[in-house]
């Protein structure tokens, strides 16, 4: 008798151990959520045996573009955004909190702290496994979280198990350069407008300075892709350079906008490039919107035109990497899972979300989802009147030239009062937001 009842109770033991592919943003959330529900998680990450192009260390939930994550402010959609996350116990932004650095009205964290702080938050949940090595294989109960620098197995894999045709698009990453080699007496701190803390460090430049910086930047040399990474750039992340070139006034209206950043004097810049704090020591600086995909050399030799960067010392040169999505409508339904297979999940940048809040919150629902189908329950779809539930429609109703999105206010369905002022209208849409998802909260945490 009694072997007969331990055969029985290791197929239960394998049915509840859910596996997780992939140990950035998603896939932190996902087995966070699932260890909560009191599962069995084993979570793989290839790195750092196997790494990305992007990617320098093997630390879980390693932040490569940039160390913001954007708007706390409930009426933008970032912002929108983190409150929901925060009414579904996010794991991401308990770490944020532990490892911020000023950023004005954003969130910004120490990038090594901010993974730290995740790994350990992560491994006092619950049963965790973590296994160190690349996962190729996709089974029942498995949630896909390999991020957009996804490895050539894995790809063959999920192209397997979905059937879907993939999709490429590319995404560019700004230099960081020491705080140290910045020259103060041409940089100012100072916030636009006057409006909140003054945590960006402005770098002026004058008509002359900003025309010829416009024409070296657009004459340099840029890495030449390899065949396979040739493609369209997201526009969300168009390289500084690919942007100048659309004209010269283009960087004047972009990253470069002067407007509301008068220096201590009063004078009024033709331009400016805004540095924003990499880290609690203050020690390193990101060059805000300088995605790029220059040479190392050409960055250093056209990044220090910019007068108060003429010495900078750059800790981390801009790259350029090639980022992959699944064709999400016809693959997957508003709650993640595969349309053939409702117990293979997808989180992440995977899915065709933009941003690192984006990939997180779906690494969240993920895990909610999966641990209602494991229980017996049918997972439940956010509100559409959330930034979250809204996104999540997005990804699985996209018709034509199905693109990553970002949250947005244009995804979400009009309020029933018309309201005309702007600010007005978008507190009305957090207020219907965050009222919904706390029912929501309430409704898939209850049991």
């Amino acid at each position: 008798m009694s072997y007969l009842r331990r055969p029985k109770k290791n197929r239960m033991e394998k049915m509840n151990r859910i596996k997780v592919i992939g140990g950035g943003l998603a896939g932190v959330e996902a087995c966070y959520q699932l260890l909560k529900a009191g599962f069995h998680v084993d979570l793989y990450e290839m790195r750092p045996a196997k790494l990305t192009p992007a990617h320098a260390t093997g630390g879980l939930a390693e932040l490569v573009c940039s160390n913001s994550l954007k708007s706390e402010d409930p009426c933008t959609p970032q912002g929108l955004l983190k409150a929901e996350m925060r009414e579904l116990d996010s794991l991401v932004l308990q770490a944020a909190e532990l490892s911020k650095v000023p950023a004005g009205g954003a969130l910004a964290v120490d990038r090594s702290l901010f993974s730290e702080s995740v790994e350990k938050l992560l491994v006092a949940a619950g049963d965790l496994q973590i296994i160190r090595e690349e996962c190729v294989t996709i089974d029942n109960n498995t949630i896909v979280a390999t991020g957009p620098l996804t490895s050539k197995g894995m790809e063959e894999s999920i192209r397997a198990v979905t059937g879907a045709k993939y999709l490429h698009f590319y995404d560019a990453v700004a230099p960081i350069i020491t705080a140290e080699s910045v020259d103060m007496s041409k940089a100012y701190y100072c916030s636009r407008y006057g409006k909140g803390p003054a945590d960006y460090l402005n770098c002026p430049m004058n008509a002359e300075e900003y025309k010829n910086f416009v024409k070296e930047l657009v004459g340099a040399a840029t890495v030449v892709l390899k065949s396979f990474e040739k493609g369209d750039v997201f526009e969300g992340c168009m390289p500084i350079e690919v942007m100048a070139a659309r004209g010269e006034e283009s960087l004047r209206f972009g990253p470069m906008r002067p407007v509301g950043l008068r220096s201590p004097d009063g004078q009024k810049a033709h331009a400016v490039v805004q540095l924003r704090k990499e880290d609690n020591y203050d020690s390193m600086l990101n060059l805000v919107g300088f995605q790029t995909n220059l040479t190392f050399p050409e960055q250093r030799r056209v990044f220090r035109m910019i007068p108060a960067l003429a010495n900078a010392e750059f800790v981390r040169y801009g790259v350029m990497h090639r980022n992959t999505y699944i064709n999400s409508p016809s693959v997957l339904t508003s709650c993640l899972n595969i349309k053939s297979n409702p117990y293979v999940f997808f989180a992440g940048q995977l899915t065709g979300v933009e941003g690192y809040m984006e990939s997180a919150m779906t690494g969240i629902l993920a895990g909610i989802h999966m641990a209602r189908l494991q229980k017996g329950k049918t997972p439940l779809p956010l509100p559409t009147t959330t930034m979250s539930g809204a996104l999540c429609k997005y990804l699985s109703q996209a018709t034509d030239n199905f693109a990553p999105m970002h949250v947005s206010f244009e995804l979400v369905p009009p309020l029933q009062e018309q309201i005309r002022n702007k600010q007005a209208r978008r507190q009305a849409y957090a207020e219907r937001a965050l009222q919904d998802i706390n029912k929501y909260r309430k409704t898939i945490f209850a049991d």
